[in-house]
């Protein structure tokens, strides 16, 4: 991580490179059942008030991050690509409160 980090703050990497990152939400994983069972009621009223309503797949990130590394993402730098299905909106607007 050290590294990384010495690397990241040359100007000529972030000039030469793409940095961006990817937060996504609920997303169907075998870690994520041990989360449903522990506090499913929890997550549901999270699912439930957002804009998709439903969990996101592995397929589903992984697609962004290829759209990410491809040809067609090459003007999109510095950037944090929010893969939720709506739970933050939802959060923003008061459709849903934490806690």
């Amino acid at each position: 991580m050290y590294r990384f980090r010495q690397l990241l703050y040359r100007s000529d990497f972030v000039r030469l490179n793409r940095i961006n990152t990817i937060s996504p939400g609920i997303v169907v994983t075998p870690l994520a059942y041990d989360e449903f069972n522990a506090n499913g009621e929890g997550y549901q009223r999270m699912i439930d008030a957002s804009a998709a309503q439903r969990t996101g797949t592995s397929d589903e990130i992984a697609e962004a991050a290829a759209f990410l590394l491809g040809e067609h993402a090459r003007f999109i730098t510095g950037t944090d690509l929010l893969i939720d299905g709506g739970v933050i909106a939802s959060i923003r607007t008061g459709e849903y409160k934490l806690g």
